[in-house]
């Protein structure tokens, strides 16, 4: 019987994914196909970078490396110690911030390094209500944020849907939170950062930025930063930010380095080296001049496609976009969010459902859909391109349940797909 030798078991290593595991190769051939031929309109997603791609799948992902660099538990480092100093570098600079933490395994778990920095179990956190835009982490009930803390929410006005910031005030000297949180999932306008942390100064508060769907945008320069404003803020470093799934904490150096211990060993152990090398890789591609052109082109697109739906009859709650993102209120057209997001998956068009501001229908079912541009203007769409979107969309939801309209959309959708290639040529 031949056995096989070390160097059989190294070439098997180095076998394609297709020899060694079919199942998985398919599958993720088929996932190259749904992004070919899909619009993605989903605002947290995008495209990343086939060097992006390329550092994900790098022998890093091999290296335990727990603690930090030059003050690792394992042998082996230096280069991990390289690629990590290198994604702080990168990011201070690309934000003008002191220090970073880039450890953390997603933006929940950034979110939670900070309040556990900050708060006590049982200590009140203020963020913005769920149901207004906020995130799962900002206090939701079903969420570690909502269980451990005392929740004070704050939303938008009845009459114009934009942040109450008086009502903010008027709840944070009422409630002294320890933590006042900007920044949101599903909310299109500028935050007033400067005003949070007037507010959060007042009643003793940490001002803390989440700015995960907005750090592509503030890095090239199309939204208002945070920095300056907010002592600590978090991200997720996918989204507009266009790097590897993750998270990434920044600020001062006095707060980041309470928050390092918290991170590690507090919260996590061996960092994903792998994912941290991704990230380096982002930020030198978001500190190019081209990514502010990027950046510019995602508003633009935003903005245009937000004009588009409403000329085609939907409402965009606060009646526009500051960013890369909106909230479509579907009553107008009579359909819900989830018989929305559904036809329009049909038509090989990818949004989420979402809750409006004062939603008369339950979370599972919304009279929204949240649409953003990261994704399409990374595939090099424009404003022409959001007009025919809407159209696209419009002629779904006019009549979802009629198979023969969903199939010429659908048609429609994949001729315009094939004129802005992603993985294909």
């Amino acid at each position: 019987m031949h056995m096989p030798s070390q160097t059989d078991t190294l070439l098997r290593h180095r076998a394609p994914l297709a020899s060694i595991d079919p199942d998985v190769a398919a599958i993720l051939d088929r996932e190259v196909d749904r992004q070919e031929h899909n619009l993605e309109l989903i605002a947290s997603e995008n495209i990343a970078s086939t060097a992006v791609r390329e550092a994900m799948a790098s022998v890093l992902t091999d290296k335990y490396a727990e603690g930090y660099p030059g003050k690792r538990y394992y042998g082996g480092c230096e280069f991990a110690d390289e690629v990590e100093r290198l994604a702080i570098a990168r990011v201070c600079e690309l934000y003008g911030c002191e220090a970073a933490n880039v450890q953390p395994h997603s933006g929940a778990n950034a979110n939670m390094a900070v309040y556990f920095t900050f708060m006590q179990p049982g200590d009140t956190l203020m963020a913005m209500n769920l149901a207004h835009g906020g995130h799962l982490t900002h206090g939701s009930p079903v969420n570690f944020s909502g269980q451990l803390y005392k929740v004070v929410p704050y939303g938008v006005r009845d009459d114009n849907e934009l942040i109450d910031y008086d009502e903010m005030r008027e709840l944070a000297v009422e409630h002294k939170p320890k933590v006042i949180v900007s920044g949101a999932t599903a909310y299109s306008r500028q935050f007033d950062f400067a005003r949070v942390r007037q507010i959060a100064d007042e009643v003793g508060a940490l001002h803390m930025c989440d700015m995960s769907h907005y750090s592509g945008l503030i890095a090239g320069g199309c939204y208002p930063s945070p920095f300056g404003h907010a002592q600590v803020v978090t991200s997720t470093t996918h989204k507009s930010i266009r790097g590897p799934r993750g998270g990434m904490i920044l600020g001062d150096k006095e707060h980041i380095t309470k928050i390092n211990k918290t991170v590690f060993p507090g919260l996590q152990g061996g960092p994903l080296m792998h994912v941290i090398a991704a990230k380096a890789v982002a930020f030198a591609e978001a500190l190019r001049p081209e990514f502010k052109d990027y950046a510019r082109q995602v508003a633009l697109n935003a903005k245009a496609l937000c004009s588009a739906m409403i000329e085609q009859g939907f409402r965009i709650v606060s009646g526009g976009t500051d960013s890369h993102m909106m909230l479509v209120d579907l009553r107008p057209y009579g359909v819900t969010g989830k018989v929305a997001q559904e036809a329009l998956e049909h038509a090989n068009i990818t949004t989420n459902k979402n809750s409006i501001p004062n939603d008369p229908e339950s979370p599972f079912v919304t009279s929204g859909v949240r649409l953003g541009t990261p994704a399409v203007t990374t595939r090099g769409m424009g404003e022409a391109e959001m007009a025919d979107i809407a159209r696209f969309i419009a002629q779904v939801l006019r009549a979802p349940a009629d198979e023969a309209n969903i199939a010429d959309a659908k048609s429609q959708v994949v001729a315009l797909t094939k004129r802005f290639p992603i993985h294909t040529k």
